[in-house]
């Protein structure tokens, strides 16, 4: 009896230890999502990769996630890299800059993205307010976005020297760091809101010079945003790392989009004068969505919802008379009633 005891003591031992190994990790567990698997193979992409990519002169996909569904859909896409960017503050969370999210708030987001996307490289943006005070604070906010966050990397936006250190810094921890250059949203105070940037010469230098610094600090790749072609097409050439362009042209080592932004995700007016002009739309899924939701209300209020065959839960027709019974027996009279009526119109006669 003993020794059984402790053949089952250590078997659910060993089944805690998994489990507690599984939940520590940035890969989901295989059996979290039921629906169809990537056509891509389910390692995850690495650095490493990112390199081998653009040394190849092979284009690299990005694509924001925010949550479980889109990671799961850029998993199943192949896409190369899943960022979860600060730009959640506008798309989720409604705000009209990306200022206001807060880094437990980015950890949340993290978390899920990496329950749901096993195969891409995972980069997370530090926040406004978490890294620019000190190389400590800047560390301590990274290191949090992958022991909490469950990422394999950090995007951080780079311009000011003091950004340039901290981007250092990080990449002496150990922490792998994606720079950003161009339009940088969080420094819209000091840009004087969304604007491009590089056209002018001094505005161009500055782009390249910012990215060519971000190198020099060990950031194994730049993004370039809201920049003219030719300013990018300069960067991506004085660099050795690869750039990833949004509103840059298509002279990068690669491309990102917002997820809601390139699925046409947000059709309403609002959004409509806020979406960037160098988006393609490549759905318009909020039209989709929009319809479905105005389908249900018909069909809710019209009664044809659910029917038959969204109500498969039965009854054992032998069961029936008893419920009616007990019912009656508790004084519910009205709802015996209500219980007959309905099993009238689901035809108790038939085979449930």
């Amino acid at each position: 009896m003993a020794f059984a005891a402790a053949v089952s003591r250590a078997a659910f031992l060993s089944r805690r230890a998994g489990t507690m190994i599984r939940s520590m990790s940035n890969v989901p567990e295989n059996t979290v999502y039921g629906g169809p698997k990537s056509q891509s193979s389910d390692q995850r992409v690495t650095v490493t990769q990112i390199k081998q990519k653009h040394k190849k002169g092979e284009p690299i996909t990005m694509v924001t996630a925010y949550d479980y569904p889109s990671a799961v859909h850029l998993d199943l896409a192949g896409i190369d890299i899943a960022l979860v960017g600060d730009s959640a503050a506008m798309v989720v969370h409604g705000y009209d800059t990306t200022l206001p999210i807060t880094l437990d708030e980015m950890l949340v987001h993290c978390r899920a993205v990496a329950r749901g996307a096993k195969r891409p490289l995972l980069v997370g943006d530090l926040p406004f307010g978490f890294y620019e005070s000190s190389s400590i604070q800047a560390i301590d906010s990274a290191v949090r976005l992958l022991k909490e966050g469950a990422m394999d990397a950090i995007k951080l936006e780079g311009g000011a020297p003091s950004r340039i250190t901290a981007a250092k810094s990080i990449v002496e921890a150990g922490i792998a760091v994606m720079g950003h250059v161009g339009l940088t949203p969080q420094a819209i105070s000091v840009l004087g809101g969304f604007r491009p940037q590089g056209r002018n010469v001094a505005s161009a230098v500055k782009v390249v010079e910012t990215a060519l610094a971000l190198q020099e600090a060990g950031c194994f790749s730049v993004v370039l945003e809201c920049v003219p072609p030719l300013v990018a097409a300069a960067a991506t050439s004085a660099l050795q790392i690869p750039t990833i362009g949004i509103g840059a042209g298509p002279f990068c080592s690669g491309q990102v989009l917002v997820y809601h932004d390139l699925l046409g995700m947000m059709q309403h007016p609002h959004h409509a004068k806020v979406t960037p002009k160098f988006c393609k739309q490549f759905a318009q899924v909020g039209d989709v969505i929009n319809k479905a939701l105005v389908d249900y209300k018909e069909e809710v209020t019209s009664g044809t919802f659910p029917g038959a065959a969204h109500s498969p839960y039965k009854i054992n027709p032998a069961d029936v008379d008893g419920f009616l019974s007990e019912l009656q027996k508790l004084g519910l009279d009205k709802a015996a009633s209500a219980a007959a009526e309905a099993a009238e119109k689901i035809n108790p006669n038939k085979s449930k």
